[in-house]
């Protein structure tokens, strides 16, 4: 990243035309030259050109009323040059909708980024989309803040530094605050319809910061330039949004990255959330320990395994705006010393003026939270079991997606993105390089997937049994509902286009659609009871018990009837569902051109030995869905 003319903690003050003031008061130092190395200095660009602020935030619902309501609107209020992003998975919903057609094309709704099974977004994934924007300044910050004028003339003075800037600004906690929107949403106004004065509402942030911690943990704000270039060295870490550890993280490895001029401008930007927790977002809100506690542990090991934090402490330079002007202010310590530069001295009343200023805003810095590296962190324990889950994950007809990884697998478990459960009864010591196909290993842990299809069928859920090494083009789901109860749709195995796809053993147990019914659950009991006894894996034992030993349940080419539970297995055409070997298509030049040409809904990666193989097939043919490198969907 190329490092511009701004060295960080200069103080510069402009007084009476052009005369450049260097000051120390209170032994804050008014960051002097003599720290830096090298001159400090302000863009050339026109003061005249306002900068463009892009505002990123996420929220889980936008109820009429709720405070990421209240906030929204005032952040839309603050000037004509703010756009605001919203990272939503509901971009379709109603409220969406009406609240969208207010402002117009400022603001915008996004879906594309990476959400947990339970919604909440991933903050690796919102830094990189916003990338995507044409914008002078991105800012990040949590969706129930509200803004007040301010905050744009800070970044309006910031945007004139010649160098790249991460500013960084605690929010306050009002625990109430009779005010509201006047119609045009641009005034505050009390319930007696006065108007409220700016003024007024900074004095009420002023007078609460001054006793309020302002942690690093807390709601904050985040806004930097050069929005192509990232905040600091490195990789950033799946970091679940609004759920500890990140804001600090950030911070700190801007801070040891030293691409960037990273200060501090609590002091100078006025902004409130409401304390009361009924007008929060509950999707966000940070006082879920017993319910959503373990992601607040899962953002704590990530803050431990990457980066420098925990490692050192470090004091932000400050912004602060004293008699009118913006000045960066190093608070180390309380002592008196004003001094001079170049021998041009500094008004007696503007020396008062600044001194006093500065001393009323000492309070108001933030606070790094540091937790020791050594310091132990809660074990994290993955709350959810397959019962507990179920409900989460399942749609409408209660149908859900279902597959079956070991840890070799991995990073095709990653490319599929799903919610996750440990089964407790699976098989231990498993080889990683040798559980290979037709391993005694692979029949060991094959036969996990039809005990646990089963224990779901008999919970009241249908489910899709998919391989991870099974490339989704489209949703299958609607065609393999059509084929109605008691009808278990599998895939062929078989590759020869001239013989029927329903011969002995040709059953891939690897993608298969079961009904939780009576007959269907019958018939998944003897499969499984099958491959207990079998010293085979499990697919051989669902030909054998459902199509009969040699085919003999046979029914035409594409069919088979088992007698006792009256199931029938229908075997899915090959051109919509191919195997590995189907078609020679991992062959062909652009596979998902050929897929896409005979409507595919999946292609199976199998037919190939080796899980290294079967990893560089499937990504060097562009069918890959995960960047292990950025912890993120391609």
């Amino acid at each position: 990243m190329k490092l511009k003319g701004l060295r960080a903690g200069l103080l510069s003050v402009w007084l009476s035309g052009f005369l450049l003031i260097a000051l120390s008061f209170y032994g804050t130092q008014l960051l002097s030259p003599s720290s830096l190395d090298g001159p400090f200095r302000y863009s050339t660009r026109s003061i005249a050109a306002a900068p463009r602020i892009t505002i990123f935030t996420a929220l889980h619902s936008l109820d009429e009323g709720s405070q990421a309501l209240l906030g929204i609107r005032s952040w839309l209020a603050l000037s004509s040059q703010v756009t605001v992003v919203l990272f939503s998975q509901h971009n379709n919903s109603s409220s969406y909708s009406s609240f969208t057609d207010k402002f117009g094309s400022r603001l915008l709704l996004d879906s594309t980024i990476d959400f947990t099974f339970l919604g909440t977004p991933f903050l690796h994934s919102m830094l990189a989309r916003s990338e995507a924007y044409k914008s002078d300044i991105a800012v990040l910050m949590d969706p129930e803040i509200v803004l007040l004028p301010d905050f744009v003339s800070a970044l309006n003075h910031a945007h004139k530094l010649d160098r790249d800037w991460l500013l960084v600004s605690s929010s306050v906690d009002v625990p109430r605050f009779p005010f509201h929107w006047d119609e045009t949403g641009h005034f505050w106004r009390q319930d007696n319809g006065k108007r409220v004065r700016f003024g007024e509402l900074q004095k009420i942030i002023s007078s609460l910061q001054s006793w309020q911690s302002n942690s690093s943990e807390g709601k904050m704000i985040m806004a930097w330039n050069n929005v192509d270039e990232p905040l600091h060295c490195g990789v950033l870490p799946p970091f679940l949004y609004q759920r500890g550890t990140h804001n600090q993280w950030i911070i700190s490895e801007a801070v040891s990255c030293k691409r960037r001029f990273v200060f501090d401008a609590t002091s100078t930007i006025s902004s409130f959330f409401l304390g009361n927790a009924k007008n929060r977002s509950d999707k966000y809100n940070v006082s879920e320990p017993k319910t959503r506690n373990w992601e607040y542990i899962g953002n704590s090991h990530l803050g431990q395994l990457y980066g420098s934090l925990f490692s050192k402490s470090y004091t932000l330079p400050k912004l602060l705006k004293c008699n009118k002007r913006y000045m960066f202010v190093s608070a180390l310590d309380r002592s008196v010393d004003l001094s001079m530069l170049e021998g041009k001295s500094v008004g007696f009343r503007t020396r008062e003026k600044i001194s006093a200023c500065i001393s009323r805003t000492k309070s108001r810095s933030l606070k790094i939270d540091f937790v020791q590296k050594d310091k132990a962190v809660p074990l994290l324990k993955f709350p959810f079991d397959l019962q507990s889950l179920l409900p989460l994950v399942a749609d409408k007809n209660r149908t859900v997606v279902l597959s079956i990884a070991g840890y070799s697998y991995k990073d095709m478990l990653m490319s599929w993105g799903l919610p996750v459960f440990f089964d407790p009864y699976a098989p231990k010591n498993i080889s990683f390089n040798d559980c290979h196909f037709g391993s005694k290993c692979f029949q060991r842990v094959t036969k996990v997937k039809s005990r646990t299809v089963l224990k779901i069928l008999k919970l009241g859920y249908n489910v899709i049994l998919s391989d991870v090494d099974i490339y989704w083009f489209r949703n299958p789901l609607p065609l393999l509902q059509s084929f109605g109860p008691s009808v278990l749709a599998a895939q062929s195995d078989e590759y020869n286009t001239t013989v029927p796809i329903n011969r002995p053993r040709r059953l891939n147990s690897g993608f298969y659609f079961a009904r939780s019914d009576g007959p269907t659950i019958s018939a998944m009991e003897k499969v499984v009871k099958h491959a207990a006894t079998s010293g085979l894996s499990e697919q051989p034992s669902f030909y054998d018990t459902l199509c009969g030993e040699g085919g003999s349940y046979r029914v035409g080419d594409d069919r088979c009837l088992e007698p006792e539970t009256n199931v029938t297995v229908q075997f899915l055409d090959r051109e919509l569902f191919p195997n590995g070997a189907y078609g020679d298509l991992w062959l062909k030049e652009d596979v998902r051109a050929e897929c896409e040409k005979k409507h595919c809904f999946v292609l199976h990666n199998n037919w190939i030995s080796g899980r290294l193989k079967k990893l560089e097939r499937q990504m060097m043919r562009g069918l890959w869905e995960y960047d292990a490198s950025m912890r993120m969907c391609v």
